[in-house]
């Protein structure tokens, strides 16, 4: 046999290369777009599809529905997109991001790290509506924005703007700034949320602006009135001691080791006169995390109430204000989410969540779960998490009615008033409620809800500690 005869097997696929790079450099032919698109075709992440899925740059920290804009924190960088399309409105190169505000009314605040400063900028355009070059903590409501600078170490003012505003509403002084408080909201001595697994801890974005906050400097703790700026309490600790300002009041959480246990009391202090309102003895706010009953963490709980266990063992929620019981579960219960309006429970069977509305004995709806399920409040939507099969549902928080009910082993990003963002990778979507139904059920335990009559639920806010946020106007003004 003749050695070299012919082009060989891999002189052929040279030659076939050749001849389509020519077709497609001449534009006869070019499989390459195709070939690419195939490659990088993306799957839906959940089922029924999302109304858009963009995939973005990298992992999320953080996602923010801000008016008509989803505003991503990235670990380098922050972007806007379209919430009706999804498609990129702006980026920016920034180390974190906040919103603040609500609605049209929304804006953005981005800064750098260890770098004093930071900018607010439209979430729909990024245009900078005002620039600071002295700060160096920023916290985000949806009716306020703080910002606190120092001149020396012991030498800070603390500013409270209107998100959109030009001007500071007020600023007070104080004695230097924990070296903790850096960047975008920084921890003050509040209540921190209970997690879940597949629900982003800032899925219902910015809180109102509490009536009081702590501010924990060089041990003390400083409660500021934010309607003023006066700062009403400057506070330390006892030995036995954990203080959190919540609900309007300044508690005095103690906790007593005796017989290998701990025995908690608990304080409500009015801010203004340091007077006792209220005490409750036996609850344990899970404030200490050993026998020997040092307090290093916050209360669980949400706006106004805190999550406790009460001596025989079952949860409790508390009313900050005044100390009442709003929720005591029955003996096996769980609660899995509080705001101050309802509690998310787990029966002790693991089968079923209930909804109880707090300060009553009514229970707003039930549903059949497993016993893993998650769950999140936020004003638009309660947002429950399945197990086997996955799942991601969203329901409207006073009635139970199904807002989206989607097969996805995705997390819940952010929630609006008219659907929420999913995610999973660098894979982002956005789900309108009342758009998907739930998938045809297979058995596997799913009970619908009420009738969907397409309507978006309102926000359920606050009233505030004492009512005052919703209280009839003097018919004499």
């Amino acid at each position: 046999m003749a050695k070299g005869s012919g082009l060989g097997v891999r002189g052929g696929l040279l030659l076939g290369l050749a001849t389509v790079v020519a077709l497609a450099a001449t534009g006869v032919w070019n499989p390459f777009p195709t070939m690419w698109d195939w490659v990088n075709r993306r799957q839906p992440i959940s089922s029924p599809d999302v109304q858009w899925q963009q995939r973005i740059g990298g992992t999320p920290r953080s996602v923010t529905i801000a008016g008509e804009a989803v505003v991503v924190e990235q670990r380098t960088r922050v972007e806007a997109r379209s919430l009706a399309t999804g498609s990129q409105l702006w980026e920016r190169k920034a180390d974190w991001s906040a919103v603040a505000g609500v609605g049209p009314e929304s804006v953005v605040a981005v800064g750098k790290l260890l770098v004093k400063g930071y900018e607010v900028l439209d979430p729909s355009t990024g245009v900078t509506r005002r620039r600071d070059d002295d700060a160096v903590a920023v916290w985000t409501y949806r009716n306020m924005l703080l910002d606190a600078r120092c001149v020396e170490a012991t030498d800070c003012t603390l500013s409270a703007w209107d998100p959109r505003g030009s001007a500071p509403i007020w600023t007070a002084f104080l004695p230097g700034v924990s070296s903790g408080l850096l960047a975008d909201n920084p921890n003050l001595l509040d209540t921190r949320r209970l997690g879940t697994n597949r629900i982003h801890e800032e899925v219902a974005g910015p809180e109102s602006v509490p009536p009081l906050l702590g501010f924990p400097v060089d041990g003390r703790v400083h409660v500021v009135d934010t309607a003023t700026g006066r700062v009403l309490q400057n506070v330390e600790p006892g030995r036995d001691e954990r203080l959190a300002v919540i609900g309007g009041r300044l508690l005095h959480v103690a906790a007593r080791s005796q017989d290998g246990s701990c025995y908690f009391a608990i304080t409500g202090r009015d801010p203004a006169t340091g007077q006792e309102a209220w005490r409750r003895s036996g609850i344990n706010l899970r404030t200490a995390d050993s026998a020997g009953c040092v307090q290093r963490e916050d209360p669980y709980g949400a706006r106004n109430v805190l999550i406790g266990v009460a001596p025989d063992g079952r949860e409790t929620v508390l009313d900050g204000y005044d100390g009442r019981l709003l929720l005591v579960a029955a003996e096996g219960e769980r609660v899995l989410a509080v705001d101050d309006r309802y509690g998310v429970v787990r029966t002790a069977d693991g089968d079923t969540v209930s909804s109880r509305e707090l300060g009553t004995d009514r229970t707003r709806w039930n549903r059949p779960t497993g016993e893993k399920t998650g769950a999140a409040l936020t004003p638009y939507a309660a947002v429950l998490t399945d197990e086997k099969p996955n799942r991601l549902v969203a329901l409207d928080p006073r009635t139970g009615r199904e807002l989206a009910v989607l097969r996805t082993s995705a997390n819940a990003l952010a929630v609006g008033p008219a659907g929420m963002v999913i995610g999973e990778g660098r894979e982002i979507g956005y789900v309108r409620f009342g758009a998907t139904g739930d998938p045809a059920r297979d058995g596997d335990g799913g009970v619908p809800g009420p009738a969907d009559t397409g309507q978006v639920p309102q926000p359920q806010e606050s009233c505030g500690p004492k009512n005052e946020l919703c209280a009839a106007p003097d018919p004499g003004k």
